[in-house]
């Protein structure tokens, strides 16, 4: 028979979440979790849904990679004139969500975005593969393209230009920090009862830690 949507159930019990165990900063629970998924089997764990809104108040969702996190908050890279930069423009109050199914784990983040330096965008961009550079330099991200082929042709020169040269980085590609103000980490527990702690950045910015209702 024909599985029915409604029907799906999964039980969550691998694992639980005390709010007397965890770290008093947020930062580093995440950096424990974070390493916790790099050395599971989960798929493309540094993958995260970035949450954005337009000027007009549109919502706006998308999955970007975490390049890197540290007391400054979260890092990505992506175009500045994409749909995501565009929003953060007009509002950089944003959310983060990861989710990690093979631990059964989520993590939720509220934070304010801000570009990154220009040189630490540089670093970055010369680290990528040579075919990753060339993407970011002949894509104009998010607006309608004659065709993939015209893509294709306009890469390929490019790699022939710049074979033996070093592929300058546009001035509309670099990266973002996401400066968080709450974090809140999920841990799927059975019959729906989940743990939840959310941590909440005070005005003396401090921490302050509390458990939420599943």
């Amino acid at each position: 028979m024909k599985k029915q949507l409604e029907d799906i159930r999964k039980d969550y019990n691998l694992d639980t979440l005390d709010v007397n165990e965890v770290s008093k900063n947020p930062l580093d629970q995440f950096n424990h979790w974070m390493q916790a998924a790099l050395e599971s089997t989960q798929a493309e764990p540094t993958a995260m849904t970035l949450a954005t809104t337009s000027k007009d108040g549109i919502p706006d969702a998308r999955i970007v990679l975490l390049k890197g996190v540290d007391e400054a908050g979260f890092r990505f890279y992506t175009n500045y004139d994409s749909t995501k930069g565009k929003n953060i423009a007009a509002n950089d109050q944003v959310a983060l969500v990861f989710f990690w199914s093979t631990l059964q784990r989520q993590v939720r983040i509220l934070g304010k975005a801000s570009k990154l330096a220009t040189e630490v965008s540089e670093n970055y961009y010369h680290s990528r593969p040579k075919g990753s550079q060339i993407s970011a330099l002949v894509s104009p991200q998010s607006t309608p393209i004659d065709s993939r082929l015209s893509l294709e042709n306009e890469a390929k020169q490019l790699l022939e230009k710049y074979a033996d040269q070093e592929i300058p980085k546009p001035a509309n590609w670099g990266g973002y920090t996401v400066r968080p103000y709450q974090i809140e980490f999920w841990q799927g527990r059975s019959s729906r009862m989940h743990d939840r702690i959310c941590y909440q950045l005070q005005e003396d910015n401090t921490w302050q830690i509390v458990r939420l209702a599943p």
